[in-house]
């Protein structure tokens, strides 16, 4: 597995679902699967069926957290404010909080450090106009107005 670039709260946040798991969620589970037990014949007992692929699942989501806390790497947030540039004209200020890419979520303004915007914008400079390189091979200019790291 690669690493995995995570802010502190990202890894926090983690450990605490990995404890959840482990310490409350795997009783619930033990515990459906005990009562559908109780159902009779587990060879058509739908509610054993559920139960035991919900502790596969569950499992199986323990095992990639636990996965991916050894191989996390911790980097700082960092906030950027900038506003694009269209035809020389600078539209209104947007907000992005640079993450790693498990954190990532644009409806929210949370941008992966992998990102087109977000690696440009990482090591930016408050005053600065930056370059972005699209995938589409389109660039985009945006003017840095603040940077908070």
């Amino acid at each position: 597995m690669p690493e995995v670039q995570l802010t502190e709260a990202g890894r926090k946040e983690l450990e605490e679902r990995l404890d959840y798991l482990k310490s409350v969620r795997r009783a619930e589970i033990a515990e459906e699967i005990k009562t559908a037990r109780g159902f009779g014949d587990l060879s058509e007992n739908a509610e054993y069926d559920a139960a035991r692929k919900a502790q596969a699942e569950m499992e199986g989501e323990i095992a990639e957290i636990e996965a991916q806390l050894r191989m996390v790497k911790i980097i700082h947030e960092i906030t950027v404010t900038c506003a694009e540039i269209v035809d020389g004209v600078q539209q209104p200020a947007k907000t992005y909080t640079i993450v790693g890419t498990a954190e990532a979520d644009l409806k929210v303004g949370r941008i992966s450090d992998e990102s087109p915007v977000g690696s440009a914008l990482i090591k930016a400079q408050e005053g600065q106009t930056v370059q972005v390189a699209l995938p589409n091979g389109k660039t985009k200019l945006l003017a840095v107005l603040k940077v908070e790291r």
